[in-house]
């Protein structure tokens, strides 16, 4: 478990992180959601001991990590946004001058970067030196040299900046695996990155937490509407606006789509919550509409996370 309370960071006049206050879960994949500049870095930064707040508390499995640094860091693994590796070394070189500088004992060193090599993709790449690596593959030494002392948390700052479409996916899918065993702490400016890694989501705005919840929970809680969109086809002369709009808890509708005199599309807006799809398809039985197409619009979690971070 991660509690994070009252925490706040100021660099000169810029508060980067204000009084901001979360709990992580054992097991659970919490992803940090925020626009550039948010407050997410110096909040990662923080919670691994590499910065120390100007206020507030961070207990880590149930120690006060400001009083006990040092063992703190023993169960955390950290990925920085940047990465920061030797690219002159060669692959397994790294990972075993890491495994030193954490301790390792000598006569387990091996067989612990031989797990890691196995666990993050890196056969291939394990005698190459890390400057000719793809970025996808220097990624995987990060990841690798984060978890060589087999931590119980990870913390990964934006793993998957300037990755291609098909590295991400790659990336993603191995910090799943790794969610199944760790409590992992990520953080990333991706929505949709966010959303098929993380059991659970912050959203911070100016250095404040503006939500949190799972992807579909906030979903839920950023709309006041529900819409449901129609193709229908009526024949001529037919008021289908004006009769879907005798309907209970109808609020408005709109037609979106004229493709011919019979087929037209139509969005009707009804209170949050309230399904009109089965009152819907009994009227336009009774009415003797071909009914194309319904389904329920849904708020996407760009929505949400455009809504909350670009208030003032």
């Amino acid at each position: 478990m991660v509690r994070v309370e009252d925490l706040s960071k100021s660099f000169g006049l810029v508060k980067a992180v204000d009084n901001i206050t979360f709990e992580v879960k054992r097991g659970e994949i919490l992803g940090l959601l925020g626009p550039n500049g948010a407050g997410k870095t110096t909040t990662l930064r923080l919670i691994s001991g590499y910065l120390r707040p100007d206020s507030g508390n961070i207990v880590v499995a149930e120690k006060d990590a400001l009083a006990n640094t040092e063992p703190v860091r023993e169960i955390i693994g950290y990925l920085s946004e940047y990465n920061p590796i030797y690219h002159d070394m060669l692959v397994f070189d790294y990972l075993h001058y890491i495994a030193e500088m954490r301790d390792i004992l000598p006569a387990q060193r091996t067989q612990r970067v031989r797990e890691m090599v196995t666990t993050c993709g890196l056969k291939d790449a394990v005698a190459k030196k890390i400057g000719e690596l793809s970025k996808g593959n220097r990624q995987r030494v990060g990841l690798a040299q984060a978890m060589l002392h087999d931590p119980e948390y990870l913390i990964l700052d934006e793993p998957t900046a300037g990755l291609d479409p098909n590295q991400i996916i790659e990336i993603r899918d191995l910090i799943k695996r790794l969610g199944q065993k760790k409590t992992v702490i990520l953080s990333s400016h991706i929505l949709s990155e966010v959303e098929a890694t993380c059991d659970r989501v912050i959203i911070i705005h100016q250095g404040k937490v503006v939500a949190d919840g799972n992807p579909k929970e906030l979903q839920k809680q950023s709309v006041d509407e529900t819409r449901v969109y129609l193709k229908i086809a009526a024949g001529k002369g037919s008021q289908v606006l004006e009769t879907l709009k005798t309907l209970a808890n109808v609020n408005e509708v709109e037609i979106t789509e004229d493709e011919s005199q019979e087929i037209k599309g139509y969005l009707v807006h009804s209170n949050h919550d309230i399904d009109l799809r089965p009152d819907i398809f009994s009227l336009a039985q009774k009415k003797g509409w071909i009914l194309y197409e319904m389904h329920r619009e849904v708020v996407s979690l760009e929505s949400v996370f455009r809504r909350l971070t670009t208030a003032n």
